[in-house]
């Protein structure tokens, strides 16, 4: 018994940036986004997911994405983060834990992307295997300031929490 509860929980918190260039793929939350301009990345550039490995990884203190997959790695060049996201939650099964919830806020000036937020939520859902009420992505913009408001690039802060099952 930890602390006088019953049951154990965690909670963790990830964070992730990428530059965006023209004639890239732009997928974020698991979706694919219709953008003349995409992600400059590695593997598919998904920031939203990278920042929910981080957060997943961070609750149960097994370092970061980059450190479980490697950009130097040739094995996940282009590499599909629905992949990533799988192995990560294989992890977090294998130690006995479960998602509560996780809550992600994407932060890019454009394009729009509120409309697909549902999908990313159903999408991001099904991959950790809870319901979507227990996903919440959120989409802002940040004004027109910084990298994010110039177009230059996307930023997204994930938190989830985790519980041991009993």
């Amino acid at each position: 018994m930890l602390l006088g509860f019953k049951r154990d929980y965690r909670l963790g918190q990830g964070y992730d940036v990428h530059a965006i260039a023209e004639g890239l793929p732009m997928w974020l939350g698991g979706v694919k986004v219709e953008s003349p301009k995409g992600f400059v990345a590695h593997s598919d550039g998904d920031v939203a997911i990278h920042a929910l490995c981080d957060a997943l990884l961070g609750a149960l203190a097994l370092g970061d994405i980059g450190h479980l997959f490697p950009d130097t790695d040739p094995q996940y060049k282009g590499i599909d983060s629905k992949i990533l996201l799988d192995k990560v939650m294989r992890l977090v099964w294998r130690d006995g834990w479960r998602v509560c919830n996780a809550d992600i806020t994407i932060a890019l000036q454009a394009p729009k992307i509120a409309p697909l937020v549902p999908q990313m939520r159903e999408t991001l859902a099904k991959i950790m295997e809870v319901g979507p009420e227990r996903v919440s992505v959120k989409a802002t913009t940040t004004e027109r300031l910084g990298f994010v408001g110039r177009g230059e690039g996307c930023e997204v802060w994930a938190v989830v929490m985790l519980q041991k099952r009993s």
